[in-house]
């Protein structure tokens, strides 16, 4: 069986356009009927997407259909590379502003003496006024689990320490052999 080189090299470059990201560019559309948008953000009205390609293709742009599940769909012709840019700009611009909370624990005895449930407190002070979240955990070893309110006290005495800071974002709550319970800062 002979191939012919120039039917291969035709195969080859129908597939030039290529999906870099979640849009669909130039060939990949394969709607029937779309909206387009121009690069000066001017609507071009409904049209085949053969049509659009066409324009796309006259201004030397792309067509990239920008809302796939819109009736009928929306095109914009755009340069995708400076397009592609701009989104990832701005996604980092989002990320920059986002903050992360995490989450610290703090484990606690059913018999913990004053002085170490002191020291607890403040270095919980100084977690939530960084802006995190603290767990408290009181853990139960043995026959302690038979004295589940001593751990109980010993949360609320925690929190009345911390009340001026602080409040309960989730209430004591047994997980297993834990009692445990969320703080955030005050607003």
């Amino acid at each position: 069986m002979k191939v012919d080189a120039e039917a291969c090299t035709f195969i080859f470059s129908v597939r030039r356009y290529t999906e870099i990201s979640d849009y669909y560019v130039n060939g990949q559309i394969r709607e029937r009927e779309v909206r387009v948008i121009d690069e000066n953000g001017e609507q071009l009205g409904i049209m085949s997407s053969r049509d659009a390609q066409l324009r796309a293709d006259e201004a030397e742009l792309d067509l990239v259909l920008i809302a796939p599940k819109a009736n009928p769909p929306v095109c914009k012709i755009i340069d995708y590379g400076k397009f592609r840019y701009e989104q990832t700009r701005k996604e980092k611009e989002a990320k920059k502003k986002q903050k992360t909370v995490e989450i610290k624990e703090i484990r606690l005895s059913p018999n913990i003496g004053a002085n170490d449930l002191n020291t607890k407190a403040t270095n919980a002070r100084k977690f939530l006024s960084k802006g995190n979240r603290v767990k408290v955990t009181v853990r139960f070893r043995g026959r302690e689990m038979a004295h589940q309110q001593n751990g109980r006290a010993i949360l609320d005495a925690f929190v009345e320490t911390l009340s001026d800071i602080a409040q309960v974002d989730k209430e004591p709550k047994m997980e297993g052999r834990n009692m445990s319970m969320v703080l955030t800062e005050k607003r």
